[in-house]
């Protein structure tokens, strides 16, 4: 079953990470900001104006972040590419979608890395089993990841991680 895109493409992004999420004023960011407002450093272009000097600047937080490819997501495919800067009224909605996405995705991109090791075939099938479920098909709006098959997967994936846990030892 093929993936959804797991990597961050900024370019292909609206610059949802930088509007969706609050920002703290303390050592991860440089200013304080709310959810759903744009970042002060977020260009009409949705580059980052200081995206050379994060670390410098006090946002180590950006730096360390990826969205693991839901930004591209939900603008190129929940939003067919129109941005929240095309129509204000789709911001809360886009930035929700990220919200949703998001931790999907880092699912994902665990049991990308699960399927990698060398499991019992009962473990290989319930996470193949879990990446099915959070892969709904053909999904056109943010509703389709909350379905509770989905949610359900989501929320399954830490038990499914401590059971293989004892296999990501390296053995000598």
């Amino acid at each position: 079953m093929p993936l959804p895109e797991l990597t961050e493409d900024c370019s292909r992004c609206a610059g949802l990470c930088c509007v969706a999420y609050p920002f703290e004023e303390h050592e991860d960011f440089g200013l304080l900001k709310a959810a759903d407002i744009p970042c002060p450093n977020l260009a009409p272009d949705f580059r980052c104006n200081i995206h050379n000097d994060l670390a410098k600047c006090g946002f180590g937080g950006c730096v360390a972040y990826s969205c693991a490819g839901a930004g591209q997501r939900v603008t190129q495919v929940l939003f067919d590419g129109e941005t929240w800067r095309d129509d204000p009224d789709l911001l809360s909605h886009m930035t929700y979608a990220l919200r949703v996405l998001r931790p999907i995705h880092e699912a994902l991109l665990v049991l990308q890395e699960a399927a990698a090791l060398p499991l019992p075939k009962d473990l290989q099938e319930r996470g193949a089993e879990l990446t099915r479920a959070l892969c709904p098909e053909a999904p056109s709006s943010v509703w389709d990841f909350e379905e509770d098959s989905v949610q359900n997967a989501l929320a399954a994936l830490p038990d499914f991680v401590e059971t293989i846990a004892p296999y990501t030892q390296h053995r000598s």
